[in-house]
């Protein structure tokens, strides 16, 4: 049976950057800033405080809560296959042994 990503955890970066743990125990870094340099949709994230205070995993995908209300729909979200399959496998940011 081939995996199918799911987002468990989603922590902010810098520079507008998002660590996502899947359940696999992978974590992957994505830049978000290209898409929010895109505009749309994704450029309220531009404010970097709803960026790092709203983010969250809705559905198993890295997610925004815009609305504040846990509303699946209205948020962003991100696909999750294409975040495992596109953003670079690191080492866990959170662990205690982390630099």
């Amino acid at each position: 049976m081939e995996y199918l990503p799911r987002v468990v955890q989603a922590v902010a970066g810098d520079d507008y950057t998002v660590y996502a743990y899947f359940s696999d125990g992978s974590v992957r870094r994505a830049d978000i800033k290209p898409l929010i340099e895109k505009g749309g949709v994704f450029s309220c994230l531009l404010d970097k405080e709803l960026f790092i205070d709203r983010l969250t995993v809705m559905n198993g995908a890295v997610a925004w809560d815009v609305a504040g209300n846990r509303d699946e729909t209205v948020c962003i979200d991100l696909d999750p296959w294409n975040m495992y399959e596109k953003s670079e496998l690191v080492d866990d940011p959170l662990a205690e042994d982390a630099a």
